[in-house]
């Protein structure tokens, strides 16, 4: 049968193939640390858990709305407007399955095939961001942010990639795979260099907004492009519950944009009827009880995750050959390996770049790191380490880390 030439052309996600080999490996006894996947490692809060149980025992078990319930829309859009400072109604929110659903669909809905959009994609950057632009029919525009500017664009980089074909720029801040977030001050800069392109939106991906560490950069804190009056009308802001309140496979996202007075939502909405329709009903209890009773949870979680930051990065500065950056935001840290290539393991294999690094890591030494090669053309010198699992398996696959890369000659 005929495959679709984009899809044939696409490579299969980077994450989910680590992920795939370590788990083959545990299957057959090898004791694998696995740095592979961006999941935290707790478990979804009763509370939450408890809610969708009394919904499916209630008998909420049949079809909703497309975009959700109204209770649960209300409670995302008050959310939006008293955290974020996002001007935006429960009708214009909709509820997704995952915030990369609605990434892929908002793509679908600012892209037109065939008449040469493009999309600025600050890297490094998620393994997903550019295959979805080029399946919705843009041309993914990289804008490389260096180790040297902890791997930040700047506003400045964004506005000498703006060309008469740009139709959006796409944020994700903390990001996903750098593990950094951007001060305020520098994506007000950015929004500035925005404001003065009218054609343009702002895809804003804040999946990670609550993993945020102050521990680690003083006085940081989230910025949502969405509450900069100028660009509301024309920034679409994705989220979910995914991450803060460990519930990935829930697969709960979220939309939101109050653009065209709501008439673009309108159509989004329509794309998803036609796509996936609601998500679970019984998830939508569930979604009220996290925003309105999950704070103390979070707070928790992301506590945690900022002393596991704090240790990674302390670790991985004692190990000569790999230069990083702390991680101030999400549950990621992505060193670069290059001082590692050119040089060979123990047991011959050549280090030639980061695909070749995480191969033998895995191989030799049972670690599971993702390989930056997909993250970018300016990640290829680097590998993503998730710390979202125990201290004692940081501590566990950081010293096989240290011993990998001494190992080399």
């Amino acid at each position: 049968m005929h495959v679709n030439s984009s899809i044939a052309r696409m490579k299969e996600s980077a994450t989910l193939a680590v992920s795939a080999r370590a788990a083959a490996l545990k299957a057959e006894g090898v004791d694998v640390v696995g740095f592979g996947v961006g999941e935290p490692d707790f478990d979804t809060p009763v509370a939450i858990k408890e809610a969708a149980i009394r919904a499916i025992q209630s008998g909420r078990t049949k079809y909703e709305a497309t975009p959700g319930t109204v209770e649960a829309r209300k409670a995302i859009a008050a959310k939006l407007q008293g955290e974020n400072g996002i001007p935006v109604q429960w009708q214009q929110v909709s509820i997704t399955c995952g915030a990369k659903h609605a990434v892929a669909m908002s793509l679908q809905l600012l892209l037109e095939p065939g008449r040469g959009d493009e999309v600025i994609l600050p890297t490094p950057a998620w393994v997903s961001y550019k295959p979805l632009i080029e399946l919705a029919g843009g041309r993914c525009v990289e804008v490389a942010g260096g180790i040297q500017h902890g791997y930040r664009v700047t506003a400045e980089q964004v506005e000498a990639a703006m060309t008469p074909r740009t139709v959006a720029i796409l944020l994700n801040s903390p990001s996903n795979p750098c593990g950094i977030a951007y001060p305020a001050d520098e994506l007000r800069a950015i929004a500035e260099v925005i404001a003065a392109h009218p054609g343009v939106a702002v895809l804003s991906d804040e999946i990670y907004e609550k993993l945020i560490y102050p521990e680690v950069t003083p006085g940081l804190a989230h910025w949502s492009p969405g509450s900069d009056p100028r660009l509301a009308d024309r920034t679409i802001t994705v989220n979910g519950l995914s991450k803060a309140y460990a519930m990935t496979g829930w697969r709960l996202g979220y939309v939101a944009s109050p653009a065209n007075g709501g008439a673009w939502m309108k159509e989004f909405i329509k794309l998803q009827g036609q796509q996936t329709n609601n998500v679970s009903s019984f998830a939508m209890p569930a979604i009220v009880e996290a925003l309105a009773n999950g704070a103390a949870e979070v707070e928790r979680m992301r506590q945690s995750f900022a002393a596991r930051a704090i240790l990674v990065h302390r670790r991985l500065q004692s190990m000569p050959r790999l230069s990083t950056v702390p991680s101030n935001g999400a549950f990621y840290s992505f060193p670069d390996v290059s001082r590692c290539m050119g040089l060979s393991t123990p047991r011959g294999r050549r280090i030639d770049g980061a695909q070749s690094f995480a191969e033998a890591l895995l191989d030799e030494h049972a670690v599971a790191v993702v390989p930056g090669e997909d993250f970018g053309e300016c990640a290829r010198r680097n590998i993503r380490i998730s710390f979202a699992c125990s201290e004692a398996q940081i501590e566990k696959g950081l010293s096989r880390l240290g011993e990998f890369v001494t190992s080399l000659r």
